[in-house]
């Protein structure tokens, strides 16, 4: 396995120009994962201890975190991430404060799920940056209030432990654990500010829920369906296709680079778990000179299965939300969108219901992972 970048320490102060210019990150490999904590699933920070300088929903923002060296408040610099004021010791003959000191703010995820990566994002935090962190993980059914999970008898699991961290930085950690979780407690130690927050990790849906729904979105992120590879990812994720709602921008969706060539691009995906497929949609909203041309829709049982066409190579319109019903019912649980020659599609939906078999198999993997 390749080791994770680490990155600590200062960064230079910042000397005008590009903010970005001498941010130190690098390639994850778990960011192919779908992120978590993002507020398109429905994730939020429920609580946190201090944010007297920049509030903690900042953490969560889907754009990068951005640097107005002129922005100021009555508080003082006004940054765009989660920041903490200064802590301070019990006395004068002790004014530093102790190696337990921390700060923490609570994330309730958009989606249970298994994480394989964690991003804590210091951009901008240049000198005011915590000097470690810690992110800690747990499961908990229903919709529990901060206060229910502070309480005593919740169960918390390491997922980072405390660690050194830089500043203007992108400080990335793998997670190898296979478990469930619902929520994190991000702590910073012992004080300072977080630009954003990602986990990175698989959605492990509630079958009780998905089988209450009967007729569902199969291939949905929030119902556990994934992007598992793509021809082409040059403007914007395969995942996109598959996020909750509709797509309100251009770079929403999934858009390749110009073929010059005679091939053609794809996206292929696994479904929460065995499924009857019913209908299909294909939105293009906001592509209107850069829409797929054509489109088809092919399934597959089992990893190693033959591919079956159940949408036939079909014409799409720009800024269109395309419905089909299938002339019968498929049974899959691999998807795979063709798009031809090029350009994008905005969301693909299956609907369709779980088989007995996958409604089976996803309460035992639920079961296995503590869901």
């Amino acid at each position: 396995m390749t080791a994770i970048p680490s990155f600590t320490g200062d960064a230079n102060p910042y000397g005008g120009g590009d903010p970005y210019a001498d941010y130190r990150t690098a390639d994850f490999p778990f960011t192919q994962h779908v992120n978590l904590a993002a507020r398109t699933l429905g994730a939020g920070v429920i609580a946190a201890n201090d944010e007297f300088f920049a509030q903690r929903e900042n953490l969560l923002m889907p754009e990068p975190a951005e640097f107005d060296p002129e922005r100021f408040g009555h508080k003082g610099k006004i940054m765009d991430g989660w920041e903490t004021r200064r802590r301070r010791g019990a006395s004068a003959e002790h004014p530093w404060p102790t190696a337990e000191d921390h700060d923490w703010a609570l994330v309730r995820l958009g989606a249970p799920g298994v994480i394989r990566g964690i991003v804590v994002d210091t951009a901008h935090f240049r000198g005011n940056y915590p000097q470690a962190v810690s992110v800690e993980g747990t499961s908990v059914a229903g919709f529990p209030s901060p206060e229910d999970l502070l309480g005593d008898d919740v169960k918390w699991t390491t997922l980072v432990p405390r660690t050194p961290v830089g500043g203007h930085a992108a400080n990335g950690f793998a997670v190898s654990l296979e478990q469930c979780f619902t929520h994190l407690r991000v702590k910073q130690h012992p004080d300072g500010g977080i630009a954003r927050l990602r986990v990175y990790g698989d959605v492990v849906p509630d079958p009780v829920w998905l089988s209450a729904l009967g007729t569902f979105d199969v291939v949905a992120l929030e119902n556990g369906g994934r992007a598992e590879d793509a021809s082409n990812l040059f403007y914007s994720p395969a995942s996109n296709t598959i996020q909750p709602g509709r797509s309100r921008k251009m770079d929403d969706g999934w858009e390749t680079r110009r073929r010059r060539d005679q091939g053609h691009d794809w996206i292929r995906y696994c479904l929460a778990a065995q499924s009857v497929i019913r209908a299909v949609e294909i939105d293009t909203a906001y592509l209107k000179g850069n829409s797929a041309g054509w489109a088809s829709v092919s399934v597959r049982d089992g990893e190693s299965g033959d591919w079956t066409e159940i949408l036939p190579r079909t014409r799409l319109q720009p800024d269109t939300n395309h419905r089909f019903v299938l002339p019968a019912p498929a049974v899959g649980t691999h998807a795979r969108v063709d798009i031809f020659p090029d350009g994008g599609i905005s969301r693909l939906r299956l609907f369709g219901s779980l088989t007995e078999s996958g409604s089976a198999a996803l309460a035992a993997r639920h079961q296995e992972l503590g869901g």
